[in-house]
């Protein structure tokens, strides 16, 4: 709890209109938003919890959970929809058992949904912890997590 009052410090006699710098920052030490952490928040601005987490939730910048070990964000864009970017959505919420902006049990995976990624031309789009697929079909989506699924178990064996 250092890095929020670290964050907290730089924000003396905090208003509302501080409230999404302050959210930023301690998301951005932290690499999300906890119950605890809206808490102190509204603690230190003066507001409530209810309306921190209305603030929060408005923007789809905020999360709630810790993002897993490989973030992968599909891209919904027009081009990348027309291409067939809401089978490769429901191919990984079916096989990673998680909706956009949700972590997978055990944290390997967390899932998110953006309006565009600027890459209309190598549609549809999918980037994983930043590292961009492109023409991704449901199959080749479902190969690169089998891929990472066996890295990773492979690492937890050695």
């Amino acid at each position: 709890m250092s890095q929020i009052k670290t964050v907290l410090e730089k924000y003396p006699n905090a208003k509302r209109e501080n409230l999404i710098p302050i959210l930023q920052d301690i998301q951005e030490a932290c690499g999300y938003l906890s119950r605890e952490v809206v808490n102190e928040v509204a603690q230190y601005i003066g507001l409530p919890a209810a309306k921190i987490y209305g603030v929060a939730t408005f923007y789809n910048q905020f999360r709630f959970q810790p993002l897993g070990k490989y973030h992968v964000m599909i891209c919904r864009g027009t081009a990348c929809h027309v291409k067939g970017s809401q089978k490769v959505l429901d191919m990984v919420v079916k096989a990673l058992g998680i909706q956009p902006g949700q972590t997978s049990r055990d944290g390997l995976f967390s899932l998110g949904v953006v309006a565009c990624m600027g890459a209309c031309g190598l549609a549809p789009v999918v980037s994983i912890n930043g590292e961009f697929h492109a023409k991704v079909t449901p199959k080749k989506l479902s190969g690169i997590i089998a891929e990472i699924r066996d890295k990773e178990l492979s690492h937890a064996k050695n």
